[in-house]
Order: structure tokens, then C-alpha cells, then sequence
């Protein structure tokens, strides 16, 4: 500013800052995108999210710049180069500004029986069912606000207050009969499980949905007697009400997506004449016509899980079993007698692209005359070790957290019970929490490298040795940090299109393994394959296993609703062969012709769309369509990709 033409001058200095400024932000277009509903991701990205609610569009603009500041200053260069590439997936980056987790397993029975705090407001002891159903609904809305992955409850916690309920109603009506007093404790249990879904559905949390809440329904949580007795007309009520589904708009009862439904099998409710048959007649008739409950058999889990049975976190991510040896989390119903899984949770995923492996490696053997198979394990080697810096990213951005970010979780029983100002640190060591190493596309990658399916004999040990590889990995980490890093199968719903993508341009479309605008989810059975039910779960129960972090495996199935003995088979060879899988079929409603039959996917990849088959409809605002995506329901839609990949899928049962 010594030039006398100080005006001069000073427009360039101001023209310097607005152009290093313009060079700088990187999330302009991108909140003009959101705002204005013109990019197709947006408006897919999630397929339980509306991306024209301004809340879900105020969650996206939060997210474009927390995705900004974590490429720009929080990740190293390569780790955000490689997320872009399509390596690997640095799952939720649009949350990872701020030190918050994934997933968990809400400690539910610690919060109602010993009291909680929501938003200020100390909440007692509830002395009715009802009260705790609407108490659980406030706990899991604000749980939901405080993380970005998905939460489980347990009926089991809920089922206790049937008795308190009873002991209400005596003290009340002392005149009463005892068929008078059921009847009251039956409607105040309908009352109860009704709050709890319509609560659910109709709550709008902080990231622009519903709540993504899995309830799990296990009666082998509960002592026999009364109190599984009780536990059972609970479970009952929420398949009766789940059954009849929920009004849409145009008041006809549809499909929800949530809660998603989990109920385990055991010996006594898994087959014709033990004492709970009938409670799984019931499930089978519901998953006929809503697609839940999915099934957890508690004779499989009990093999793989060191004796215990347990929920997942979500729609599939698995904790380690217990190894913690102190109750670092100062729970109030902590028990050194018992492994503890409740009030623990999953830090985050980072996921591997597996057929990005194969790939490359082939590419590499062509260009300098190795063997592909010395390349695939020395890429593979590397793309690990560049998944464990991701993951180091995700642990180190919650090292130092201070539990006052989220009360309701860290000192108020969700998870824990920590003080005021004290750091999660210990939730996070010691087999406490969860990290995982997410894969995609086995089935690809097994194609790219040996010219077979997995499902084949001469593709499946490569297959299996892969995944192996990646268990090796995750042990080798644990063993050195204590941090208990786990394979887990990836949901990938809309990722799947961008890998595919990235794929097609590093590599063309290579047949059978990028001619798709989707990659195959975790371990499965490739959708365009034809193979039974049968064959599928037991195949793919080998793969399960050696993905302890988590994983589901599913069966397409036609409309079953009138061959419920068959559903019921399917379920008995779950209970049998597997330990979580889910059946799939279609739940749809038009609203311009009131057609409730299956929606039909129409058009050619890239430009595909929804169309009702009897009056031609293809406005996706007047018609209700109910798909599992990776796990859960979704019901928003999805992107081409994911659009394919449902369109593409045989069916499993005749």
C-alpha cells in the first residue's frame, strides 16, 4: 500500500482474497444442489430420507461441510484421494467433523429401571407398560440425534412393566376379577406397543429421518415363567400391529420402514409343539406381508458368539463378544457375572473395494508379466493398510471426547454413566466398542480373478481365503492397539453405484464384474444368479461366520401370504443353518388406481423408473413402494444403481 494509487491497490488485494476464497470453497454448488433438488445423488442418497423436507436438506448442507473440512483438514491426502478413486469408502464423512459414533445397543433396562435425564428433566421409574413405551420413544429419538448409525432395543426391557402395570391396575380396581384386571393389562399393552410405532414413524430426529431403530424380540433374554409369558404377549401385539401396517396419506395401510423387526428362534418357539410355536406362526405371517420380523437363530449365534445370544446394532452390525473386565461405562445394572452388550456401540466403518483389488491386480499382470495372483495379495496387502489409517482416523477423532456432547448417551445410561467432563477414552479400548472393516464385492472379485462364481468349486476357496485375509488383518490390529476391529459385510446402498462407477473408468466394463451400474453387497450370492432359498443360506452361512462385525444374508421370495407353511419352512432352515437372515418380498401400494400388487421397474440402466402396472402411473410422489435395501426397508427411493440391482434380482423360491 506505499504505491500512491492505493485504489488500485486495494482492488487487487480484495480481487487476491475473493479468488484464494472461490479457490478455497468447495461446497458452494454442492448446497445450491441440495436446496434446489438438481443432482440426482442428492435426491437418492438415502432411501429413508426425503431430500425435498427442508430438515433432511439442512442435514445434507451440515454434512456437505463436514465432507468439506474432513477432505480438506481433518483426513490424510491419500485416504480422501482413495475414498474418491473408490479403494475404499470412508463411511459417513459427511458426520465426521463432528467426534460422534456409528451404531450401538441402547442399555434400555439401566434407563427405565434406575432413571434418566431427557433434555433436563429427570424421568423416574415408569409404573405402566404404556409409560415405558412412550419413555423408550423419547430415549431412542434422542439417541437417534446424538449419533448417525443405527440403535437396537430389547423387548426385554420393556416387558418387566407388563407386572407393574398389573400392579397398578390391582391397587386401582381392587373389586376387579382377574379376567377384568388381564383385559385392562391386554389394551394398556396395545396402547404401549402402538405409542412405541407410531412414535417411531412420526418423530423427526436432527439428521432428516425417522429414527432408525431395530427392536429385538428374544425371549430367551427373559427367566421362564411369568415373566417370559409376559414378554411373549408383548411380542405378540408388535407382530399384530405391525401386520396391519400404517396409513399413508391417503389413509390405506402400507409397509413402514421402521422399526425393523428382529425375532430370534430357539428351541422352544422354532418348531411345531414347543411351547412358542404359535408366537412364530405369527412371525412367519407377518414377514409374509411386511418383511419383518428378520430372524436370529439363537442355536447358530450360540456357536459363533461363545455361548451368548444377541442383537445386532441396527439392521446388521455384530459386537465382538465381551471381553471387558471392569464396568468402565459405570452402568447402574452392570453385572461381572455376565457378558455385557448392552450400553456398547461401533465407532465407525471404513470399507475395502474388493473388486477394485482383482482389477488392478490383473491390470498390473497384463502391463508387467506377473502373476495376478502375487499382485492381487501384495494390493490387497496394501489397500488393508491403507483401510487401517481410515480407521485410525475414525478412533482418534473420538480419542479425547468429553461425555457432556451427547448426555443422553455417555451420562444418562444410554451407553454409560460417565461423569460430567469425563472422556469416553475407555469406551473405546479394551473390547468395550467396535471399529470395522467394511468389504464389497466378493463375488465380483472372485469373477475378475478366477473366471467362477464363489458359489463355484473353483471360485469359492479363493473366496474364502480372501476373506480369511481380512479376519488375519483385524486380528493383527486388535492384538497391537486393543481396539477391537471386526470384518463386517457392508450395507453399500448407495455406494454401491459410485463404486461401479469408479470402476467402469479406471477399467471398462468388464463382463460379469463392472458391466453393472451396481457391485455386489459383502459376501452374497450375485442377484442376477439363479439358486433356492435353501442352497443360498447354506452356502453363504460359511461366509457369515468369518464376518463377525456383522452381515445379514436374505431370500427373494414371491407374495407368500397365503403359503405361510412354506414361509415357516424357509425359517426352520434359518434356525437350523444360519445365523441372521431375512426373506424378501414386495409391499406396494398406487395411490392414483389403488393397485396393491408389485410396482414394476421400467427403462434401460441409467434411466430407469417406477411404474404401476395396471394404470400406468409413474409418479414415484402417488405411489408407496417398500424394498429391503441392505438390511432394512427403505421406502424414499433409491439411485440408478441401486435401482438396477433391485430390478435385477431372481427370485429364491418358485
Amino acid at each position: 500500500m506505499s504505491t500512491k494509487r492505493k485504489d488500485v491497490a486495494k482492488a487487487y488485494i480484495t480481487y487476491r482474497e475473493e479468488r484464494t476464497a472461490a479457490r478455497e470453497n468447495t461446497i458452494d454448488k454442492t448446497v445450491i444442489e441440495i436446496v434446489e433438488g438438481t443432482n440426482d445423488y442428492w435426491a437418492h442418497e438415502n432411501s429413508n430420507k426425503n431430500a425435498e423436507l427442508a430438515t433432511t436438506q439442512r442435514d445434507y448442507i451440515a454434512g456437505a461441510v463436514s465432507t468439506d473440512e474432513s477432505e480438506r483438514r481433518l483426513l490424510p491426502s491419500e485416504v480422501v484421494e482413495a475414498h474418491k478413486k473408490g479403494l475404499i469408502h470412508f463411511h459417513d464423512m459427511d458426520y465426521f467433523l463432528q467426534p460422534i459414533h456409528n451404531c450401538d445397543l441402547i442399555n434400555l433396562e439401566d434407563m427405565l429401571q434406575n432413571g434418566t435425564v431427557i433434555s433436563g428433566t429427570y424421568i423416574d421409574k415408569p409404573h405402566k407398560f404404556s409409560t415405558a413405551c412412550n419413555i423408550a420413544t423419547q430415549i431412542i429419538a434422542q439417541v437417534a440425534s446424538s449419533q448417525y448409525g443405527g440403535q437396537s432395543i430389547s423387548l426385554a426391557h420393556l416387558a418387566p412393566f407388563v407386572e407393574d402395570t398389573k400392579k397398578s391396575l390391582t391397587k386401582k380396581h381392587p373389586d376387579f376379577s382377574e379376567s377384568e384386571i388381564n383385559e385392562l393389562i391386554q389394551e394398556d399393552i396395545e396402547d404401549g406397543v402402538q405409542t412405541l410405532q407410531y412414535q417411531i414413524i412420526t418423530l423427526m430426529t436432527t439428521n432428516g429421518q425417522a429414527p432408525f431403530i431395530t427392536v429385538y424380540m428374544n425371549l430367551a433374554e427373559v427367566p421362564e415363567g411369568p415373566e417370559r409369558e409376559n414378554l411373549a404377549k408383548v411380542i405378540a401385539e408388535v407382530l399384530k400391529q405391525r401386520i396391519k401396517g400404517v396409513k399413508n396419506e391417503k389413509g390405506i395401510y402400507i409397509t413402514p420402514a421402521f422399526p425393523k423387526l428382529i425375532y430370534a428362534l430357539d428351541d422352544f418357539n422354532a418348531y411345531e409343539g414347543s411351547k412358542y410355536y404359535w408366537l412364530t406362526e405369527l412371525a412367519a405371517k407377518c414377514t409374509a406381508k411386511r418383511m419383518v420380523p428378520d430372524y436370529i437363530s439363537n442355536k447358530v449365534q450360540r456357536e459363533l458368539k461363545q455361548g451368548q445370544t444377541y442383537t445386532c446394532m441396527g439392521c446388521r452390525s455384530f459386537l465382538t463378544p465381551d471381553r471387558t473386565t471392569k464396568n468402565y461405562a459405570k452402568a447402574l445394572n452392570y453385572d461381572p457375572n455376565k457378558q455385557k452388550f448392552y450400553g456398547r456401540f461401533n465407532q465407525g466403518v471404513v470399507t475395502i473395494n474388493l473388486v477394485d483389488v482383482a482389477c488392478s491386480a490383473q491390470k498390473a499382470s497384463k502391463e508387467q508379466g506377473q502373476d495376478p495372483y502375487d499382485l492381487f495379495w501384495k494390493i490387497l496387502e496394501d489397500r488393508l493398510e491403507l483401510c487401517h489409517k481410515a480407521l485410525k482416523c475414525r478412533h482418534n477423532r473420538l480419542l479425547g471426547t468429553k461425555s457432556d456432547i451427547a448426555p443422553i448417551l455417555w451420562q444418562y445410561g444410554a451407553l454409560a454413566r460417565l461423569d460430567k467432563k469425563e472422556t469416553i477414552d475407555e469406551l473405546l479400548y479394551h473390547g468395550y466398542s467396535t471399529i470395522s472393516l467394511g468389504y464389497a464385492g466378493l463375488y465380483e472379485c472372485t469373477m475378475e480373478m478366477t473366471g467362477h462364481s464363489h458359489t463355484d468349486k473353483e471360485g469359492k476357496p479363493f473366496a474364502l481365503k480372501v476373506m480369511q485375509a481380512l479376519n488375519d488383518a483385524c486380528a493383527e490390529w486388535k492384538k497391537a492397539e486393543d481396539i477391537d476391529y471386526s470384518v463386517y459385510g457392508t450395507p453399500l446402498e448407495s455406494t454401491t453405484y459410485k463404486f461401479a462407477k469408479c470402476l467402469q473408468k479406471r477399467f471398462g466394463k468388464i463382463k460379469n464384474v463392472t458391466d453393472h451400474d451396481y457391485i455386489t453387497n459383502s459376501y452374497h450370492v450375485c442377484v442376477r444368479e439363479p439358486i433356492d432359498a435353501f442352497s443360498k443360506l447354506k452356502f453363504e452361512s460359511e461366509f457369515q461366520k468369518l464376518s463377525p462385525g456383522g452381515a445379514i444374508s436374505y431370500v427373494e421370495i414371491p407374495d407368500m401370504k397365503q403359503n405361510i407353511p412354506a414361509v415357516i419352512q424357509i425359517i426352520q432352515f434359518i434356525y437350523e443353518n444360519i445365523m441372521y437372515a431375512e426373506l424378501n418380498s414386495k409391499s406396494d401400494y398406487c395411490q392414483v388406481c389403488g393397485y396393491d400388487g408389485e410396482m414394476q421397474i421400467k427403462g434401460t440402466p441409467g434411466n430407469l423408473y417406477w411404474e404401476c402396472p395396471n394404470c400406468g402411473n409413474t409418479d414415484q410422489h402417488k405411489m408407496n413402494v417398500a424394498r429391503r435395501t441392505c438390511g432394512y426397508i427403505g421406502t424414499n427411493f433409491w439411485n440408478q444403481g441401486r435401482t438396477e440391482e433391485i430390478a435385477e434380482r431372481v427370485l429364491h423360491v418358485d
